[in-house]
């Protein structure tokens, strides 16, 4: 009997300790993230302290010298008749001494290229362009009477990546910005973003900062007032993106080591980007896989370059504020993730990635592309350890409120150094509803993005194909009455 009851008492150790395995690993990987995490922003935070006195040169009128690099403005455009008019009407009063706006039509179904022809008085303009990148046929070149800066390109569809090729190859200026087609950028916002490229000629890229745009008002091109939406959903949305600027972005520019610029609001060195090859047709993330790619290629060239944030340069562009088109978006951000680091994977310690290899790359891994299957997968250790008595109810809810806590931590500090740094947002009431929504958006929203996301990691693993759909937009935040240009 002493026996058989020693035998019991050792497996009954020996399951506790299996069990207790996988506290220990949801708990340091949560620990772990979240330091990370507050470093990148701490960091952030240091990077914008030494150029603040910049930024306040930065606000003072400034006079254009007219040598400032030309731009040419690519708006890609598919089914976008409700935005695309004051889209293009507000590019058109930017500070900038040259540049030409490009909307490419990519094969759109509804009145698009109808609106456009209407709004801006489009007649056909043939013209002989260079075949750099393989793309779809075009059907059409237009070219303003009103204002000679605007050019339509009427295609047929072959995606977003394709229609920025197109734009790339009818381009005529050596920077080229990519724009969506319901976004608006501030006045300045060109000048700011095209600074690192006159600072350093070695840059290749740069991008600005996304902010959401619903609840804000626009009127004639101008965003005249900074608001929040009136959904909790598109409000823990506006604390996502901050997060994501912080610490994706803006705490990686330091190595110039960060993974990501924008297909929102980006400016690149076009012979470069011809180079590699432009963007990759097919792929759901072509804005993140190009600057993997610049990476891999530049450094592994041992080449010298530079890719930069721009945090002042601010673009205001519409989210899905109903669920089903969120879903799908962030399904279709991290398929777009797992193809940028699967087509680039030599890249993840190479013996010549540097920091893009060795630090950028591997916490994309761990706490972007696996981070879903983590979460989720400790939260339903938990849930099904509690109800089968292998995890006590006391350990349960120590791992949920670690790893709640530590997110609602990261959260609440970013959105502290955010409000210092920039002030975007001026009324008191607007910083508390950030405040409550940074820390709602741990309790329910953010698993709930987890677990689409690790659907969007699962299709991309078994490579299924699936169909995105639209996503739905209102646009009710541009005022109406707009001003023709």
């Amino acid at each position: 009997m002493p026996l058989a009851s020693e035998s019991r008492e050792e497996t009954q150790v020996f399951a506790d300790t299996i069990f207790t395995i996988p506290q220990w690993f949801f708990l340091s990987f949560f620990i772990f993230q979240t330091v990370c995490s507050l470093f990148l922003e701490l960091i952030s935070f240091h990077f914008l302290v030494r150029h603040l006195p910049r930024r306040v040169l930065d606000d003072l009128p400034r006079t254009q010298t007219g040598f400032e690099p030309q731009i040419s403005i690519l708006v890609p455009a598919y089914n976008e008749e409700q935005t695309i008019a004051d889209s293009v009407r507000s590019l058109l009063q930017l500070q900038y001494a040259e540049f030409e706006i490009v909307v490419i039509n990519d094969g759109s179904k509804d009145r698009t290229l109808d609106v456009l022809i209407e709004e801006f008085e489009l007649v056909p303009f043939p013209e002989a362009y260079p075949a750099n990148l393989q793309t779809e046929r075009i059907r059409a070149v237009y070219l303003s009477k009103r204002n000679s800066k605007v050019r339509v390109i009427d295609k047929d569809n072959g995606g977003k990546a394709d229609a920025l090729n197109v734009g790339i190859n009818l381009s005529r200026n050596p920077l080229f910005c990519t724009l969506d087609s319901d976004s608006i950028l501030q006045r300045d916002s060109l000048q700011r973003v095209v600074q690192p490229f006159l600072d350093d000629p070695s840059t290749v890229a740069s991008g600005g900062t996304v902010r959401i745009a619903n609840g804000c008002q626009v009127h004639a091109g101008y965003l005249t007032a900074v608001g929040l939406p009136a959904s909790w959903l598109g409000r823990f949305q506006v604390v996502e993106y901050v997060l994501a600027f912080w610490i994706g972005r803006l705490g990686w520019n330091p190595f110039n080591a960060m993974l990501i610029i924008s297909g929102a609001f980006g400016l690149f060195r076009k012979d470069t980007v011809v180079r590699v090859g432009g963007y990759a047709k097919g792929c759901h993330g072509e804005d993140m896989e190009l600057i993997v790619r610049l990476h891999r290629h530049l450094r592994l060239q041992g080449e010298r370059y530079r890719i930069s944030f721009v945090p002042h340069a601010f673009c205001w562009s519409e989210a899905p504020e109903n669920l089903r088109s969120l879903k799908s978006q962030r399904i279709r951000w991290q398929r777009g993730l797992s193809e940028a680091l699967l087509m680039n994977k030599q890249m993840l310690f190479h013996p010549r990635a540097g920091t893009v290899g060795w630090l950028s790359m591997p916490f994309m891994v761990l706490f972007e592309w696996l981070s879903p299957a983590v979460l989720v997968a400790g939260y339903l250790y938990a849930a099904v350890g509690c109800l089968m008595g292998l995890v006590s109810p006391a350990s349960m809810v120590a791992l949920l409120a670690a790893e709640i806590g530590m997110g609602i931590l990261v959260s609440v500090s970013v959105l502290l150094v955010d409000e210092i740094a920039f002030h975007t947002y001026p009324e008191f009431k607007q910083a508390r509803t950030l405040c409550a929504a940074a820390i709602l958006q741990n309790l329910g929203f953010r698993q709930l993005n987890a677990c689409w996301r690790l659907i969007g990691l699962w299709q991309s693993m078994t490579g299924a194909k699936v169909s995105w759909g639209s996503i739905t937009r209102t646009a009710a935040w541009r005022a109406s009455g707009a001003e023709r240009p």
